[in-house]
């Protein structure tokens, strides 16, 4: 209890915390009390995530969380050992992430004997959206009545306050107008929308309540903690309010509270922001985040392959600082948000992000902005489900598939765990129907589905659902059965050209994993030599000096000595 105790002090500087500490301590004690299941320590080369929405597969009179165990168990339980449920508690908007109760289940999904459910199938990362509360939620309602216990946990703001450092994720306003019951009028802070209303962790009984949430998932089974929208935490006038060292300390003291209370618990920020900002949350390496979100990494290999051109990607790559036993990287190319584009500034001239952008729109991309502190707009996201993004309109079927195995192949074996959204899993094309019914443009990658709809395109040899499943399936089998791909195995990228994407996994026995991608839809020529045993095919391949790649093909190759 020591390191929080010094948590708190840096946290509150000069006021008591001593009855939050007791607090604290007392609630860390009830969780430990608790028979918790045991938690895996740290991860290996089977961790596979899998993202998704507790409510993405239904059937008519049932708890949509139940259907999706029944789908779980039938098709997925045995390529990922983790699930990634997204929000699953009562929201108003924002498709989860506006909580309007964090300890209740949203019942149309069903109740925590569901969550109980699911947990004995595979390891439940649940998202801990500790940031903001929904305007409709108990806290807020009953700070707008006026009652004391709930007077601080929110930030009143004089509009006429100079706000123009904050840092601004979304073309909003900053500051939304409530009526509170007395007639008065405040201005709150609302970093995200009017109906997401940010928390004020100044406040030592709101840091209590959010350190009791957390405790109350992995009573709940939890081995897994997404921290979501976390850079914004702390706020201080004349500063970004954003990555503040309070923000820090604060992951650290959740952090020391898992460790304490479950050891094996994984903790995850998620932090939209340039690489730099964002491998600052693992901290020392030990005392931070377990695992950082890689955000740069979407749009990179979208980049790549949309220009046939991988200097970009092979450049970052190569400047990645390896990972040890107590970090890694926590990779992804598709989740419920957009393809973000700020992590790539800095890498990727902006030109050349623009360009890109303007040529996803005209194959159908939808593209959400944000405002600068100029009063301009720059995109921030591109709406899309990554399948087509990868692809023009009038692509085949096979010319997809290719693409997409590509990117994939890409995400499941650098460095890190790999995490692949229930939408790719399942080959999904743009969903406009879902943007026209919510007004969401990113609806377009959320669609949900009727049980003996999507059964029958996956039963179906011929779909291009099928097709990806079978192969992408395939892909993750085979990655969680070869040690070399543990996550924290040292990788070294090869310069083999810019239309080659590759890099040597190896781990301290000094033995090797090629893995090369042309990123082209053009032969390649691939300067290699020896012998080697190509997991993929299981065939044995003797290269004299190069070997020619097809448009799009990937090789993962282990040297026979």
């Amino acid at each position: 209890m020591k390191k929080i105790k010094e948590r708190l002090s840096f946290i509150y500087e000069n006021q008591n915390i001593d009855s939050i500490l007791q607090r604290i301590e007392e609630r860390i004690a009830i969780t430990k009390q608790m028979s918790l299941k045991q938690r895996k320590q740290n991860w290996d080369e089977k961790d596979v995530v899998l993202i998704t929405y507790g409510d993405q597969f239904q059937e008519p009179d049932r708890p949509t969380l139940e259907t999706f165990k029944k789908m779980f168990d039938k098709h997925l339980a045995d390529k990922f050992e983790i699930v990634h449920l997204l929000p699953f508690y009562p929201y108003t908007s924002d498709d989860g992430f506006s909580v309007v109760d964090y300890k209740k289940v949203n019942p149309l999904l069903g109740d925590w004997k569901e969550i109980d459910h699911l947990s004995q199938s595979a390891r439940i990362m649940f998202d801990d959206v500790c940031n903001h509360i929904s305007a409709k939620s108990e806290w807020f309602q009953e700070y707008l009545n006026g009652n004391p216990e709930y007077q601080d946990f929110f930030i009143e703001m004089d509009p006429a306050t100079d706000l123009s450092a904050v840092t601004r994720p979304r073309a909003l306003p900053l500051l939304t107008k409530f009526t509170l019951a007395n007639g008065e009028e405040k201005y709150i802070w609302t970093t995200f929308s009017e109906d997401q209303i940010d928390l004020n962790f100044s406040n030592p009984n709101v840091l209590y309540s959010m350190i009791d949430v957390l405790l109350f998932y992995l009573e709940q089974g939890a081995e897994y903690i997404r921290l979501d929208a976390i850079g914004f935490m702390w706020k201080e006038i004349g500063t970004t309010c954003i990555h503040h060292e309070k923000t820090h300390e604060i992951v650290k003291l959740f952090r020391d509270v898992a460790d304490e209370a479950a050891k094996g618990t994984v903790i995850i920020t998620e932090t939209n922001v340039p690489h730099k900002d964002n491998i600052a949350y693992f901290g020392n390496g030990s005392d931070e985040a377990h695992m950082v979100y890689q955000f740069p990494l979407p749009p990179l290999v979208l980049n790549a392959i949309h220009k046939g051109d991988a200097s970009a990607l092979s450049k970052w790559a190569s400047d990645l600082r390896p990972t040890e036993g107590e970090t890694t990287f926590f990779n992804f190319l598709a989740s419920h948000d957009g393809i973000g584009l700020n992590p790539i500034r800095g890498i990727i001239p902006e030109e050349e992000i623009l360009a890109m952008v303007e040529d996803l729109k005209k194959e159908g991309a939808l593209v959400n902005y944000k405002k600068n502190p100029d009063g301009s707009e720059s995109p921030y996201e591109i709406n899309v489900t990554y399948l087509d993004a990868l692809n023009k309109r009038t692509d085949d079927d096979d010319l997809r598939v290719k693409r997409f195995l590509a990117a994939h192949s890409i995400l499941l074996t650098l460095q890190g765990v790999p995490a692949v959204y229930i939408q790719s899993i399942l080959g999904s094309r743009n969903d406009y129907n879902g943007v026209s019914k919510t007004g969401m443009n990113r609806s377009i990658n959320r669609q949900k589905y009727e049980v003996i709809e999507i059964e029958e395109e996956l039963t179906n040899p011929e779909s291009l659902r099928s097709k990806i499943f079978r192969e992408l399936t395939k892909l993750i089998q085979i990655r969680k059965s070869e040690p070399l791909f543990h996550p924290n195995s040292t990788m070294a990228v090869m310069n083999l050209g810019k239309e080659i994407f590759a890099f040597d996994r190896m781990n301290s026995k000094h033995e090797s994993l090629f893995v090369v991608h042309n990123i082209t839809n053009e032969p390649v020529d691939c300067r290699l030599n020896g012998t080697f045993l190509n997991i993929i095919s299981g065939e044995t391949v003797v290269i004299n000096n190069s070997f020619t790649l097809a448009p799009y093909q990937f090789v993962w190759l282990k040297p026979i000595i």
